[in-house]
């Protein structure tokens, strides 16, 4: 398959301008960035460039805005629609270009979880078997991870040459789910992050956001503390994956996609994150150019310094990993009893258990799971964490003596669980 042109709308988002960025680059693809002010669209040029690590691109991305889009996808080979993830917005756009495709564009939207089935039904019978959902995952150059979704009018053959493109062309692990809310790599993802967040609420007297990212640091297999992710993304878009996870399933896990009420009150503030200047954490400046970081104190409704909590558990674990003793750093953390360590086992087990859980809802292979985790969040994937434990035999034997009641059967779940096909080394830090 030839793509030579694409336009992007929407390309002044973070992923819109990211991912022109990787189609300019990789695809060696002329791009047009279309926005809604030319001002955006030149600045959304800068930010693509830059997210590639490649000025050189330039002359492949062409800012453009609305006024231009008949222009754009007369000469393109590809639609990429990735504009804010409210499905009333992506019908708007679609409203707009529909007059102006014809059956030998390619159609795609980059939502991260909206259902592509439902936002197929803009188009024509027609036109519908050429739109599909590709998700890139934040940020593309480092996260290689691209969910593919076709619908139920997709033309298979299309979509498979498309999946191909963005393998051999765009270097992306592509991996292809079934049109599920959130899909399968943020499912699994803002599950875990959901959950933490609702126990940085119950353990608030402990120390709250902290104490939960500091007892599921790096050392578990995270890039990033779970609440430090969240952060990162936004508290409204988080909100946003986990509302619609909510809305539209009801898995054993339902009631952990349910946001808690401290974390929708900074939303309410406008306290979303990084991007805001702070939401769970803020960075506090100083006159020397120096800064500080401060965590929101649920208990207190404050931001205050963060605890340098310090978990006989955690740091057993890392000195274990520093000599290369990974068995004897699992067999530790199942021997403590402390409250930390069972928090840290307990989510390590529900981590799993859920991944191969949606895994099989959601994906077509068994390894679909480990894949999204490992190249779309850069965390431990979940069948690497079986095998960290010892395998799986001594990972059942670790379930039964949690006894946890999570209201599945686990027995069935774990029935013939192969081997990851990632080593879990790299991805325990030893810090």
């Amino acid at each position: 398959m030839k793509i030579k042109v694409i336009t992007v709308i929407g390309a002044n988002g973070t992923i819109g301008s990211k991912v022109s960025g990787i189609f300019a680059s990789f695809g060696d693809t002329k791009v047009y960035m279309v926005c809604r002010e030319m001002k955006d669209a030149n600045e959304a040029v800068k930010k693509a460039a830059l997210s590639v690590r490649a000025n050189s691109i330039t002359n492949n991305l062409i800012p453009k805005t609305y006024e231009d889009l008949e222009e754009c996808i007369k000469n393109s080979d590809l639609i990429f629609e990735s504009v804010s993830e409210n499905i009333e917005t992506k019908k708007n756009v679609y409203t707009q270009i529909i007059p102006l495709i014809d059956s030998n564009k390619i159609i795609a939207t980059g939502t991260s979880g909206l259902s592509i089935n439902a936002l197929s039904e803009s188009f024509s019978d027609e036109i519908k078997p050429f739109f599909m959902g590709i998700h890139f995952y934040n940020p593309p150059y480092s996260m290689i991870l691209c969910e593919a979704i076709s619908s139920k009018y997709t033309d298979k053959g299309l979509f498979g040459k498309v999946k191909k493109y963005l393998e051999n062309k765009l270097y992306r692990n592509v991996v292809e789910v079934k049109d599920s809310p959130a899909f399968l790599g943020n499912r699994i993802g803002f599950q875990f992050i959901n959950e933490t967040m609702k126990y940085a609420e119950v353990y608030k007297d402990n120390g709250g956001i902290d104490y939960i990212d500091a007892i599921l640091g790096n050392f578990t297999g995270r890039s990033m503390p779970p609440l430090v992710t969240s952060d990162f993304v936004g508290l409204d878009v988080h909100k946003a994956i986990v509302d619609n996870i909510y809305l539209n399933t009801a898995d054993y896990a339902h009631e952990t996609f349910k946001m808690p009420i401290f974390a929708e009150k900074l939303i309410q503030e406008n306290k979303l994150g990084r991007k805001s200047g702070c939401g769970l954490y803020k960075s506090v400046p100083h006159i020397d150019g120096t800064n500080t970081i401060h965590v929101y104190d649920i208990a207190s409704n404050e931001y205050r310094q963060i605890e340098k909590f310090s978990f006989p558990f955690a740091k057993k674990m890392i000195k274990e990993f520093r000599i290369g003793c990974y068995e004897n750093a699992f067999i530790s953390l199942v021997k403590n009893n402390s409250t930390e360590a069972s928090i840290c086992l307990n989510f390590l087990i529900k981590y799993v258990i859920y991944s191969l859980f949606a895994s099989k809802e959601v994906g077509f292979s068994i390894y679909s799971c480990d894949d999204v985790m490992a190249t779309g969040f850069n965390w431990i994937p979940p069948l690497s964490v079986i095998d960290a434990f010892g395998g799986l035999l001594t990972f059942k034997k670790i379930i039964e003596d949690q006894r946890l009641d999570l209201n599945i059967n686990i027995e069935e779940l774990l029935k013939d669980v192969p081997e990851s096909k990632y080593d879990y080394r790299p991805f325990l830090k030893a810090n």
